[in-house]
């Protein structure tokens, strides 16, 4: 039990680290449990999987408590700013959730294979790579500096190009972020925005994920399980707390280049621990 316990510990330290940096933190999660051996059945990882994610989005609201809630201490032109931001998240969180809702079980069945999250991991952070050299020769400037000022319509193209996370490890941050940067938002705007709009999009994923089992009658974990997912979830918490706030201050003078290098090296790592069957 004590094994299993700090097995889920690891997990969850590795959601709360790889949940927004744009890396694929679901690759990252079934990779460390590949490498542990961890006993989870079928259904209870996949339901393990999403709720995890729960912890870390708890970070966020607690973070941006003051820039989400409306009724804090704000003037009417703040409330007014916030209640913006949140229709321009639901826009840019609509594509993704209705399509994703429409061929979860197709995508499922046919985009779970480990060669299209390496292909994905490659030609992504390959463009990542592409997209920072060639703004690297321009001058900083931004038509969006933070997630408040983006436009509803640069909400909705943002809401677009996170269609693309739903194929497996092109990762849902990776989506928004390069989405945001190439319709002018600021890479700390662009990666803020990626964590609010995280908000919506998770709850809804988990609460589909949950549903469908529900329905299914196959929700009944063990009291190992159970212990597991709260351990992996609380940890993904405290983590996701101090990743988020390091990864603002590494982007105020640093670009997104050195995760376009790591997903290409973690991408022909997996090549061979695929073909040994340990990465599946």
């Amino acid at each position: 039990m004590l094994i299993e316990i700090l097995k889920a510990m690891i997990v969850g330290l590795v959601e709360g680290i790889t949940e927004w940096l744009p890396i694929s933190s679901s690759t990252h999660v079934e990779l460390a449990c590949d490498l542990m051996k961890t006993a989870y059945d079928e259904a209870f990882f996949e339901v393990f999987e999403v709720v995890i994610q729960l912890g870390a989005i708890l970070a966020v609201v607690i973070c941006y408590w003051k820039r989400l809630w409306p009724w804090t201490d704000k003037t009417a032109l703040r409330k007014r700013r916030t209640f913006a931001l949140w229709i321009k998240i639901v826009i840019a969180a609509a594509p993704a959730a209705l399509v994703g809702f429409l061929i979860d079980d197709w995508r499922e069945a046919h985009l779970g294979s480990p060669w299209i999250r390496i292909a994905a991991l490659i030609l992504y952070g390959i463009l990542f790579i592409v997209i920072e050299r060639v703004r690297a020769g321009k001058a900083e400037t931004y038509t969006y500096r933070e997630a408040e000022d983006i436009s509803m319509g640069t909400a909705l193209r943002i809401g677009l190009f996170q269609l693309l996370s739903l194929i497996p490890a092109t990762s849902r941050s990776g989506s928004t972020i390069l989405g945001g940067t190439l319709v002018g938002v600021s890479r700390k705007g662009a990666a803020e925005f990626s964590f609010f709009v995280a908000i919506p999009i998770m709850l809804g994923a988990s609460g589909l994920k949950v549903l469908k089992y529900v329905l299914k009658g196959e929700l009944a974990f063990t009291a190992a399980q159970s212990v597991s997912l709260i351990v992996a979830t609380v940890t993904a918490f405290a983590v996701s707390m101090l990743v988020i706030r390091a990864l603002i201050g590494f982007i105020r003078s640093h670009s997104f280049e050195c995760f376009g290098w790591y997903r290409i090296a973690l991408g022909l790592v997996l090549i061979p621990l695929t073909l040994a069957g340990i990465f599946a």
